[in-house]
C-alpha cells in the first residue's frame, strides 16, 4: 500500500458514507452533522447543503443519487441540485436520523437509522427496494458496516455501540434469510467498528473509530491488513479511483478531546490510498 495522503481537505465534523460513482468516476460523501453532501470535480471542491441530516447515498444514474435524509429517502440531480422524494424513513421519528448505508447486488438499499444523541436501541436498518421500504433489523443503536460479500450471498452490519460486526445470509430477492452470525466481536479488546467495505476477494474492511485505521479482516473474519490514516476517528472506507485500486477514508473530528487537532492536522478530513487489493464497483439503485 501507497501512504495515505489527503483527497481532500474539507475538516467534517462527522464526515461518512463515501460512495464512488463508477459511471462518473467520482467520489461523494457527506458532513453528517453538518448536513452537507461534498464531492470533488477535476479537482474542484463541490459541496450542497441540506436542510436535514443526510448520511449515505447510492447511485441510480449516471447523473442522479439517491440520498438517505433524516426524514426521507431522496432523489437527488448532481447537475441541479434538485431533490425529489422517494419515500419517508421515520418521518415520524424527529428523535432518529440516518446513518450507514449501501445499495445491495439486487438493486436494494440497506440504511440504518439512530437516536440523535445515540440512545441505546432507538434505531433500525431499514432495505428499500423497488418502491418498498421494509424493516429488518430493530433495537439498534449505531447501525454501521453495511457491505455485502461478492458473491451476493452474504450481507455485513455492525451495532457500533456493542463493538460487534455480524454477517447474514440473503435469499435471491436479497432478503435476509435466517438469522444473523456473529461475524467479529471487537466489545472484549476495545475496537469500535464504524463503516465497512468488500473488496473483490471478499475481505471486509472495516473502520475503526478512534483507531487511526481500516482494518482488513478475511471472509472467516481473521486479521490480515490495515491500512493507516492520519485521522484518529476514521470512520468509513470506499474502493475507487483507477481499476477500484484506491481506497478512500472519511473522518471525523466530533468526539475528540480538548486539543487533539493540534496532534492530527488532518482529522476530519477525506482520506486516499493505493492498495494492494482491488474493490466492488457500488451496486445501482432500482428505483
Amino acid at each position: 500500500m501507497t501512504p495515505v495522503r489527503i483527497h481532500d481537505d474539507r475538516v467534517c465534523t462527522l464526515g461518512e458514507g463515501p460512495l464512488w460513482h463508477p459511471e462518473r468516476n467520482q467520489l461523494f460523501w457527506f458532513d453528517i452533522l453538518e448536513n452537507r453532501l461534498l464531492s470533488r470535480d477535476d479537482g474542484t471542491p463541490l459541496d450542497w447543503t441540506w436542510d436535514e441530516t443526510v448520511s449515505a447515498a447510492g447511485w441510480i444514474d449516471r447523473d442522479t443519487l439517491m440520498v438517505a435524509g433524516e426524514s426521507a429517502l431522496w432523489q437527488f440531480d448532481i447537475a441541479s441540485g434538485d431533490r425529489k422524494k422517494i419515500v419517508p424513513l421515520e418521518a415520524d421519528r424527529p428523535d432518529t436520523r440516518s446513518n450507514d448505508g449501501r445499495a445491495d447486488p439486487l438493486g436494494g438499499f440497506w440504511i440504518g437509522t439512530m437516536g440523535r444523541n445515540a440512545e441505546p436501541d432507538a434505531g433500525a436498518i431499514y432495505r428499500y427496494f423497488r418502491g418498498e421500504v421494509r424493516k429488518i433489523y430493530q433495537d439498534v443503536t449505531i447501525p454501521n458496516s453495511i457491505c455485502f460479500s461478492p458473491d451476493g450471498d452474504t450481507a455485513y452490519f455492525a451495532d457500533t455501540a456493542k463493538g460487534a460486526v455480524w454477517k447474514q445470509h440473503i435469499d435471491r430477492a436479497g432478503w435476509p434469510s435466517g438469522k444473523p452470525e456473529i461475524f467479529i466481536d471487537f466489545s472484549g479488546v476495545g475496537i469500535v467498528p464504524d463503516g465497512a467495505v468488500c473488496d473483490a476477494q471478499g475481505n471486509v474492511w472495516i473502520a475503526q473509530w478512534g483507531g487511526w485505521r481500516v482494518a482488513c479482516h478475511g471472509p472467516d473474519g481473521r486479521f490480515r491488513m490495515a491500512l493507516s490514516c492520519g485521522a484518529a476517528h476514521t470512520t468509513c472506507p470506499a474502493f475507487g479511483g483507477d481499476n477500484l485500486r484506491q481506497m478512500f477514508v472519511t473522518s471525523a473530528t466530533t468526539g475528540l478531546e480538548d486539543g487533539a487537532l493540534e496532534h492530527q492536522p488532518g482529522g476530519g478530513c477525506t482520506w486516499v490510498a493505493d492498495v494492494p487489493v482491488k474493490g466492488l464497483p457500488e451496486h445501482r439503485v432500482i428505483l
